[in-house]
């Protein structure tokens, strides 16, 4: 599984569409999120499409179970997700994930209604992790 340093080494020698072709392949090697998981519990509000994500903790790691209905999208979330992979909660509280995911410049590679749930992405991701810390 590569790393996201390697990823980002890798986006910045792509043109757009092989941009877009990246991000939609780490979409599709998220792991299968069961459709009992994708609730509305588990959507993430503000995003223009559907996006679940649901934590799951393993020997004191958080991890996430994540899905969407749009393959770009899908392929944004996993990249939110790479920045706290195999992190506790603590570690993913002091990780900066909108700095990590800056060498990707998103907001000027995508159009804005692909970007605009970013936020609240990281923001749902630094909540739990938040609820696990305590």
């Amino acid at each position: 599984m590569p790393t996201l340093t390697d990823i980002s080494d890798e986006y910045e020698f792509l043109e757009a569409d092989d941009r877009y072709r990246l991000l939609i392949d780490l979409g599709r090697e998220l792991a299968p999120m069961p459709d009992a998981l994708k609730t509305d519990a588990t959507l993430v509000r503000g995003c223009s499409a559907n996006v679940w994500v649901y934590p799951v903790t393993d020997d004191g790691r958080l991890s996430f179970l994540a899905d969407s209905n749009a393959a770009i999208t899908k392929g944004i979330i996993a990249l939110v997700l790479k920045t706290v992979d195999a992190k506790n909660a603590q570690e993913i509280l002091d990780t900066d994930i909108g700095a990590a995911l800056a060498p990707f410049d998103l907001k000027n590679q995508l159009s804005s209604n692909r970007t605009q749930g970013i936020p609240n992405m990281i923001a749902l991701i630094r909540e739990t992790a938040a609820r696990y810390a305590n």
